[in-house]
């Protein structure tokens, strides 16, 4: 499990993963000053629905590395692909049922999230 192929994989997903947390953090705070506790509760919540699936990918999918191991590279992909989006269902409607959330701040902060991994290589080029 602590292949150093896998090391590399894990840095990048990780480093990825922290950086949106701490974008999140900040419109967070952002929203928080400008518009309310309200709307910054349901905009962390939407952010912590993402973030938190994509923590236990990054830890499901990166447990095997190399030629010989190519089974379960995909295997464990494949199967973080599936917690991940059970995962995420699931805080989805505890995020409904539990908290008073408004809509628009919590999916414009999911969505954000959503595309993090696209912008995030913009700005963490040294880890590439």
């Amino acid at each position: 499990m602590n292949n150093k192929l896998t090391k590399a994989g894990r840095k990048i997903a990780f480093s990825q993963i922290l950086f949106t947390t701490c974008i999140v953090i900040v419109i967070t705070l952002i929203i928080y000053f400008i518009l309310g506790a309200s709307y910054a509760i349901s905009a962390l919540g939407g952010g912590l629905v993402a973030i938190v699936p994509n923590i236990v990918f990054a830890l499901k999918a990166f447990q095997y590395a190399g030629a010989q191991s190519s089974k379960k590279v995909v295997e464990s992909f494949f199967s973080g692909v599936k917690l991940k989006m059970v995962l995420t269902a699931l805080l989805f409607a505890l995020a409904f049922k539990f908290l008073v959330l408004l809509p628009i701040p919590f999916f414009v902060t999911f969505c954000l999230v959503m595309v993090m991994p696209l912008i995030t290589p913009l700005f963490l080029k040294k880890y590439y």
